[in-house]
């Protein structure tokens, strides 16, 4: 196990009805005045923004609106939501929604004390201050992409086709309101990428470099374990409230980096390489359609594929702990296997489950699916060199070459 070094300042508020506690404990925290940040319409329709609203008028706490927060949110809106939080005098921002609301949220939080264009952060060419932040709330009504506890925030640039992270503490949430009621309504396609990227932020700490770390090893398995057995349930029966609920705990723990401590590489340092991540960031970022959790899906598996044999061991044991598989049972349904063929099997037998999982949820398993062709694979990898440089990985080193074979493979 590596050292590590971990803090959770999130207050969750977790249950039936939380939605309607969030004016009482901003209030409780000290906030007077919130710029409240939402998407494109869900939480309008379906009463979520009126409740909390109206918890806010209770509480005394002051209020100013932004809305448009998009899937692979757009540094324009941040930009706007800085100028506003300014303007109104807001202590602190509290977004409504997903991944991408809150992501826009952490984006304006970090941004109100900077005096340059707040996508200088994002490109590094400026260093995030805590001093004049303001501080980040939450109530998440589609569990996913885990932003509601996490250290990280990812914008992207439509003028310059580029999606760009920011990890730093200064980015977890003071208050996390989580009432999985509110997800009674998501489409079976959205859960179902939700689940896929709660999976993938599991699996990018797991299959690392490091060796075995038994406790967190565990609890990133059990968690995978309890999603492949809850999101059946819910594309089944939307309203079944105990699967929500577990799903919505499993993705924050997901991404609050609970499941990779002790395999980062440095005591602050996030575990894993996130080449999954890389390759699909691209993807969002030439085509904004294509859902972060189904281009995860494509990818993911086509990564595993590539790079196993730099730690065969990493994926016997997840086979093994996820899925029961063990070489011996190779062994004994192909008497001729050698010991060597026995592992490969139980290995891709191991991705193939994975890649099972997510399609039948709804996933898509090819790029084509998503709108992508061959003819894209270039304009992919160089905004790819642009943001990660001229490899990426941290289980195997990957060149450009490398990953056009990987995009390749997914067609």
């Amino acid at each position: 196990m590596n050292d590590f070094t971990y803090q959770a300042p999130t207050k969750f508020v977790f249950g039936r009805g939380a939605v309607d506690e969030t004016g009482s404990e901003l209030a409780e925290l000290g906030y007077e005045c919130a710029l409240v940040v939402y998407g494109r319409g869900s939480v309008v329709r379906t009463g979520t923004l009126d409740r909390v609203l109206t918890s806010l008028d209770k509480a005394g706490v002051r209020h100013a609106q932004l809305g448009g927060a998009r899937p692979n949110p757009e540094v324009g809106l941040v930009r706007d939501g800085v100028a506003a939080a300014r303007a109104d005098g807001c202590d602190v921002v509290l977004a409504v929604g997903g991944g991408s609301a809150i992501d826009t949220a952490k984006a304006i939080a970090l941004g109100v004390p900077y005096g340059g264009d707040v996508w200088d952060l994002y490109m590094k060419k400026a260093q995030v201050v805590a001093e004049g932040k303001l501080p980040v709330a939450c109530v998440l009504t589609i569990p996913a992409a885990g932003s509601e506890a996490s250290a990280s925030s990812v914008i992207q640039n439509d003028e310059v086709a580029l999606k760009r992270g920011l990890s730093t503490e200064l980015n977890r949430p003071q208050l996390a309101v989580m009432d999985p009621e509110l997800t009674f309504t998501l489409p079976p396609y959205q859960t179902a990428a939700g689940v896929t990227d709660m999976c993938a932020h599991i699996m990018e700490r797991y299959f690392g470099s490091t060796g075995p770390v038994p406790v967190t090893d565990q609890i990133a398995c059990g968690l995978v374990r309890s999603l492949i057995e809850c999101a059946p349930r819910v594309i089944e029966d939307p309203e079944d409230y105990d699967a929500r609920a577990n799903i919505m705990w499993a993705g924050t723990q997901a991404h609050n980096d609970i499941a990779g401590l002790g395999r980062g590489a440095k005591p602050n340092s996030r575990a894993g390489g996130w080449e999954s991540h890389a390759l699909d960031h691209e993807l969002s970022a030439h085509f904004p359609q294509v859902t972060h959790g189904a281009g995860l899906a494509v990818v993911m598996p086509a990564w595993m594929r590539y790079v196993w044999r730099s730690a065969p061991e990493r994926w016997l044991s997840f086979g093994r702990d996820v899925f029961g598989i063990e070489p011996v049972d190779v062994v004994e349904d192909c008497i001729d296997a050698t010991p060597e063929e026995a592992i490969e099997d139980a290995v891709l037998a191991t991705i193939d489950e994975i890649q099972a999982f997510f399609c039948s949820l709804g996933m898509p398993r090819t790029l084509g699916e998503l709108g992508v062709g061959a003819g894209d694979i270039d304009a992919l990898l160089e905004t790819l060199r642009q943001n990660k440089g001229a490899e990426i990985g941290e289980l195997q080193r990957l060149t450009m070459d490398d990953c056009r074979r990987i995009y390749e493979s997914c067609l």
